[in-house]
């Protein structure tokens, strides 16, 4: 999964940029205060993308 697209689905769904890291980016849910590194890479593995998704209780892609 490109990273843009999951952004693009974390935004969608209420997820908040926090802070950027050296190599990743701070992303949280602000409805229920959880948050998760995304890497900063153009391609992204699905299993990981699910499980920012899980982390930050947003549905998966």
């Amino acid at each position: 999964m490109k990273r843009r697209d999951l952004i693009a689905h974390l935004q969608s769904y209420g997820g908040a940029l926090i802070r950027e890291g050296a190599r990743h980016s701070w992303w949280g849910n602000p409805a229920n205060n959880h948050r998760s590194a995304v890497p900063r890479h153009t391609e992204i593995s699905d299993l990981l993308a699910r499980k920012i998704c899980r982390d930050l209780g947003i549905p998966e892609p």
